[in-house]
């Protein structure tokens, strides 16, 4: 097993993926890593939807142009109406804890040996006319997902830039 922050560091947008097929064993993991996921007094306002078929996977293609090349995707939704809401200030939580469990099926898909990338540049609207059981969710995240191409499936130039520790972190 890796050590996290080699996994953290190993792990990029890929934007360029391979045909090969992933494996069904990585897939259950990857979902697995998202329902084991924290969420806001363990509400789980999330939905995991799976695109794999390819009548799904042609569907989702039609509103999302950021594919990589992927036959495999995630999308991640979360409902407001059953999130924990805050009652100090409302704050609904329902896209943290989507993001926590996004996060989670990320490092997972990393871990596996497989690549993605984060697409939020989802027509939200559109998705929802073509597919309706995802209405009534914020959608969170997309993620392709498949083996890198051995060519073209490389870091983008920005992808090791870092602020300084000291821009971001203030110790109190």
């Amino acid at each position: 097993m890796k050590d996290f922050l080699d996994l953290v560091k190993e792990r990029y947008s890929c934007r360029c993926l391979s045909e090969r097929e992933v494996e069904q064993e990585k897939i259950d993991k990857i979902l697995k890593a998202g329902q084991l996921a924290p969420t806001a007094k363990n509400a789980q306002p999330i939905k995991i939807w799976v695109f794999k078929s390819e009548e799904a996977v042609k569907t989702l293609k039609e509103v999302v142009k950021m594919d990589f090349g992927a036959k495999l995707f995630f999308l991640i939704g979360a409902d407001r109406s059953k999130a924990f809401v805050r009652p100090f200030d409302n704050a609904n939580f329902a896209d943290v804890d989507g993001a926590i469990v996004a996060t989670h099926m990320l490092l997972e898909i990393q871990e596996l040996g497989l690549n993605t990338t984060w697409v939020g540049y989802i027509d939200t609207p559109r998705l929802q006319q073509l597919l309706p059981q995802l209405q009534g969710y914020d959608l969170i995240a997309l993620f392709p997902t498949g083996y890198a191409d051995e060519q073209k499936g490389t870091p983008g130039p920005r992808h090791s830039e870092r602020k300084d520790l000291r821009e971001l972190v203030e110790v109190l």
